[in-house]
């Protein structure tokens, strides 16, 4: 009763947390693109979601935090058949909710967040009822999102495994509706991303934790103790190593599909480290020590990401600069009774969801932080001067 009670404050606590961040980020350029670009799946949801409950931040946000919820959920639901201690399946959720991946997924409206939720829910399908289900599942997907494409090569490939035809043409089919429909971009030459790859799945995962899932899954591998959580989460991690030796890849349509071996890495891990004597498990403990310590960090860093900007010099080179000043910007404007703006297109994207329209009637223009100019917008955190800029009223010209 108490473990439970545990994962039941765990989860409430998450969700909270969450619920409080909506209120200390803004839009991003990327998301206003999203909102006002063409017609998606994640894009009608986040519509409905905004005529439901008005627009604002927690209504726009509040859709990747279901899904997160959700995800955690099916995670738990997952982990049963690798983790028989309750208390283990606890710490894999604790760990799986504090990846920095994870965190920025629940928060920003992206298909990250959708396409986790939904490899989660295949896999809880495939292996909680009949294979049919799992059928109407998948091609559920294939129409849902373009970032599930991996989903259906893992799986032709795991089909091939197992000698199923049926399933394997089955997958094959949706490979090629999904590039039918959403493409897939393999283009680029030779330039030598490996590293920066690297260097991305070790900040969405910490260095720690991604370095421990790549050598399980390539033990996993040598001792054929491979299923379709393996396929699923090794293939896509394969495929974008060989194609960051040619381009740049992007990173979001891959780590989701890295997060699903966590529950194999815990099962090997917890094996590992119960088979030992009590004076041979200090290397496990060091290794879990140091995850522990990387994940807490990176989630207080998350949490007080405002804070930063007390300790950098240059607030541009903030990691969450893209997701701050537009709302507080908007404010300001609206004080001085400004509802409409030209400025830079990203900007006055952004600006948009927060009720100030395009116009040429008034100018913004960003300029050097300064606070000696009367004419100048300023946003400030933490009592230090991010972003200024100068309105002009082409009127009073």
């Amino acid at each position: 009763m108490i473990p439970r009670l545990i994962l039941l404050s765990i989860i409430g606590i998450d969700v909270l947390i969450l619920i409080f961040q909506t209120s200390t980020i803004s839009i991003s350029n990327h998301e206003a693109s999203l909102l006002y670009g063409d017609f998606s799946f994640l894009r009608a949801i986040e519509i409905i979601s905004l005529s439901s409950f008005g627009q604002n931040d927690l209504a726009f946000r509040l859709p990747m935090i279901v899904f997160h919820f959700f995800s955690v959920i099916l995670l738990y639901q997952i982990s049963k058949k690798y983790l028989q201690d309750i208390r283990n399946r606890i710490w894999l959720i604790l760990i799986f909710i504090l990846t920095p991946g994870v965190i920025s997924s629940a928060l920003l409206v992206d298909n990250a967040g959708l396409v986790i939720f939904g490899l989660l829910l295949f896999v809880y399908i495939y292996d909680k009822f009949a294979l049919k289900y799992s059928y109407y599942t998948l091609l559920f997907l294939s129409i849902l999102d373009g970032g599930f494409v991996y989903l259906f090569l893992s799986l032709i490939l795991y089909s091939t495994y197992k000698k199923n035809k049926d399933f394997l043409f089955f997958n094959v089919l949706l490979f090629l509706l999904s590039i039918a429909i959403y493409g897939v971009d393999i283009s680029g030459s030779p330039k030598g991303h490996l590293l920066d790859t690297i260097g991305l799945y070790s900040a969405i995962f910490t260095p720690v934790i991604f370095i421990y899932i790549f050598y399980i899954l390539y033990r996993r591998l040598l001792s054929k103790e491979i299923n379709v959580l393996w396929f699923v989460s090794a293939v896509p991690l394969v495929i974008s190593i060989l194609l960051s030796f040619r381009q740049n890849i992007d990173i979001e349509e891959f780590a989701p599909y890295l997060i699903l071996a966590l529950p194999l890495a815990a099962q090997s891990f917890y094996s590992s480290y119960r088979v030992r004597l009590k004076m041979f498990r200090g290397k496990y403990k060091m290794i879990f020590t140091l995850s522990a310590a990387f994940l807490l960090v990176n989630f207080f860093v998350v949490l007080f990401n405002r804070e930063l900007y007390l300790v950098i010099d240059n607030p541009k080179k903030h990691f969450a600069k893209k997701m701050h000043i537009a709302k507080e910007l908007s404010q300001e404007l609206k004080n001085r009774n400004i509802r409409c703006i030209k400025t830079e297109s990203n900007m006055a994207r952004r600006l948009k969801f927060y009720g100030i329209d395009s116009c040429n009637q008034n100018i913004l223009t960003e300029e050097k932080i300064s606070e000696s100019n009367s004419k100048s917008v300023t946003i400030s955190y933490k009592y230090r001067s991010i972003y200024s800029a100068t309105v002009t009223n082409i009127n009073n010209e």
